[in-house]
Order: C-alpha cells, then sequence, then structure tokens
C-alpha cells in the first residue's frame, strides 16, 4: 500500500510538473508575440506543440502568429512562407480538434492573408473560402463573438467593393461586442481576443 500511494504521489507530482511547463511554455510564447518577436514566439509553440501531441492550442497559436505576420507589409518577402508555415499549423490543429468554430475563424482570416496579396487574382476564390469558413463557424458556434465579429468584418471589406449596405454587417459587431462580454474561455490559453478590435471597427461603422 506505501508502495503504491508513493507511485501514486510520484505520478501526479509528474503530471504537475508537465501541466506547469505547459503553462510556463505557453505564457512565455504569448509574451514574445506581444513583444513583437514572431519568430521566437512560433519556435516556441512549435516546441510546445510537439511535445503536446493532443492540444490543439499550440498549433492554433503558431497559425495565428504567421497569419497575423502575413499582413504586415513589411513581411512582403517572406509572405508565401509565413502562409505555408500557417496552413500548415492549421492543418494539424483542425487533425486534433475537428469541428473547431475557432479554428475555423482562423483558417478564414488565413484566406484573406492570402487574398489581400493580390486581390484581382485571387478575390473570388478566396473570398467564397473565407465566408464558407465563415458559415460553417457560425453554424457551430453561432454566439462565439469572434466567429460574428470576424464574419461581419469580411463582409464589411466585400461590401466596399461592391457598394452593398454595411448597416447589417455593423449590427452584427454591435452584437459581437455584447457576446464579448458574457463568453467564457472553457480551456486556459483558449482564443480570447477580438473585443478592441470589435469596438473600433464599430466607430467606423455606418
Amino acid at each position: 500500500m506505501k508502495t503504491f500511494i508513493i507511485i501514486t504521489a510520484f505520478f501526479v507530482s509528474t503530471m504537475l510538473t508537465a501541466q506547469t511547463q505547459y503553462e510556463t511554455g505557453m505564457q512565455k510564447a504569448l509574451s514574445l508575440w506581444g513583444e513583437g518577436k514572431a519568430t521566437e514566439a512560433t519556435a516556441l509553440f512549435e516546441r510546445i506543440a510537439s511535445a503536446e501531441k493532443t492540444n490543439w492550442l499550440p498549433n492554433y497559436y503558431i497559425g495565428m502568429v504567421n497569419t497575423t505576420e502575413a499582413f504586415n507589409p513589411k513581411n512582403k518577402d517572406k509572405v508565401a512562407s509565413l502562409i505555408e508555415k500557417a496552413q500548415d499549423a492549421i492543418d494539424q490543429a483542425s487533425v486534433i480538434s475537428p469541428n473547431n468554430a475557432e479554428i475555423m475563424v482562423l483558417q478564414a482570416m488565413l484566406y484573406t492573408a492570402i487574398l489581400v496579396q493580390d486581390p484581382m487574382t485571387n478575390g473570388m476564390k478566396y473570398s467564397g473560402l473565407a465566408m464558407e469558413q465563415y458559415y460553417k463557424a457560425q453554424a457551430i458556434a453561432p454566439n462565439n463573438p469572434r466567429v460574428m465579429f470576424c464574419k461581419a468584418e469580411f463582409e464589411i471589406g466585400g461590401a466596399k467593393w461592391s457598394g452593398a449596405d454595411t448597416k447589417p454587417m455593423c449590427a452584427q459587431i454591435a452584437k459581437s461586442i455584447e457576446l464579448f462580454a458574457t463568453f467564457k474561455t472553457d480551456t486556459p490559453f483558449a482564443p480570447n481576443w477580438g473585443l478592441d478590435r470589435a469596438q473600433e471597427a464599430l466607430k467606423g461603422c455606418k
């Protein structure tokens, strides 16, 4: 019995240590990203992903960091590699966590990053692909504020080209802000971004 208790205590201690290492690593990677050190953040997220093979979040953040960097005009010469790295990470996250609305929003964002590189060439194809992801995410998680806000923001971008009325999309952004106020994440480090962007978007909404 004593041996069993010792083994159990060792097992629990090991699990707690592993959890602490994961949390410490994720916090460090997110801090690096916040400091503008995207390459270092990606490398750390990749190390975490290799250790946390059943956790979709490290790959999600690899995808998010590289998608965000692909929008930065300063990275014009690196866009192709950023998009490729982001897509690989999104694919891996999707395998671990299929039918995940957060991953679908990220995929739509990556399609948008591809679209803006050459709107005339990529517009029709990638606009359709992005909207497909938003509709899927909406069906799964209609009250997720990121789904509602990002879909509306994307549609406003399209409306500027087509001349469509943006009032319905602005109403959706306003509603997403209400949802942000009550939205709760179910796991540590789960996506919880977007409120500041939605508030800023609403200021310029017509």
